[in-house]
């Protein structure tokens, strides 16, 4: 009966062409377009987003987006709702120009209160031992790390497990294997992935829009295109930035002022850690150099 208009939830995968495609609960997919009433105010609608739907077409799956439901995390890059976790990948072959990169999404995931998981990719072309220092490292952090290769298929698995029921964002440079490990995860998805430049030793941006990709084990997954500059949020204050670095946390304890910046500060336990190598000194001259760049914000703000 067409007269009985049946509304259901579903998550916004994709929009294109002025329609936005909704994953219902039993794994339809429905073709919708907005109430009038979306098209007079300032409503913003996301993949991710979770969304009431009035069936208007129950054969051709065509139905009209009734209601936006409260988000619990927004990322402004790529816009996405509603994410539990950021798939940081980068590729061993490339690393050590990347990890300022991995430092700073680590960061805007956290303040977007989404968690990041680190993936180092392509460990089948290093040596093993290299891969796992850089493992030690990040592990200190508390986030999940995971060394993977989408050529032998290492990792794969366990990846696999921590993206089930989750809405996960794959991020990171073009040309780490991104798109490799997409199509290492979810067998058959055959995703477009780049050749990698051998000029800009970079892959192309072979993905061009945001969508969710629903998993067989459960979840949903979003490629990202490829990106080597991020802005921290003018929002972040120099006193806060060490919240987003919770293998600073412990040694900060021992600091001698409240207020410390862990920069230059007499008896400044991070510092101290980092001198005597407890620390990673890399990984704390990059919270130096982003230091500066949030006290540049403030004072330019």
């Amino acid at each position: 009966d067409r007269g009985e208009f049946v509304k259901f939830e579903g998550i916004i995968v994709k929009r294109y062409s002025g329609f936005y495609y909704i994953l219902s609960d039993d794994k339809n997919i429905w073709e919708c377009s907005l109430r009038g009433r979306f098209r007079l105010k300032k409503q913003t609608f996301f993949p991710g987003d979770n969304v009431v739907c009035t069936k208007i077409d129950e054969d051709n799956k065509k139905a009209v987006i009734e209601e936006v439901l409260p988000r619990f995390s927004e990322l402004e890059r790529p816009l996405i709702a509603n994410v539990d976790q950021v798939v940081i990948v980068l590729a061993l072959s490339n690393i050590l120009t990347d990890l300022q990169l991995l430092d700073r999404i680590m960061i805007m995931a956290q303040y977007n209160k989404v968690k990041p998981i680190i993936c180092f990719n392509k460990v089948d072309i290093i040596d093993y031992d290299t891969a796992l220092s850089f493992e030690k490292v990040y592990k200190k952090t508390n986030f999940p790390v995971f060394l993977t290769s989408a050529l032998k298929d290492w990792g794969i698995e366990d990846l696999k497990q921590i993206m089930k029921d989750k809405i996960s964002v794959f991020a990171g440079p073009s040309g780490v294997g991104k798109s490799s490990l997409f199509n290492a995860l979810e067998k058959g998805l055959s995703l477009e992935t780049g050749e990698v430049s051998k000029k800009l030793n970079r892959g192309k941006h072979t993905t061009r829009h945001t969508e969710l990709l629903p998993l067989s084990e459960g979840g949903l997954l979003a490629d990202t295109p490829g990106f080597s500059k991020l802005d921290l949020p003018q929002e972040l204050k120099k006193e806060r930035l060490i919240d987003y670095y919770p293998d600073f946390w412990e040694h900060g304890k021992s600091c001698s002022f409240c207020t410390c910046l862990h920069r230059n500060e007499l008896e400044c336990g991070v510092r101290k850690a980092a001198e005597s190598g407890i620390l990673d000194e890399g990984r704390y001259n990059r919270y130096l150099h982003f230091l500066e760049e949030v006290i540049t914000n403030e004072r330019r703000y």
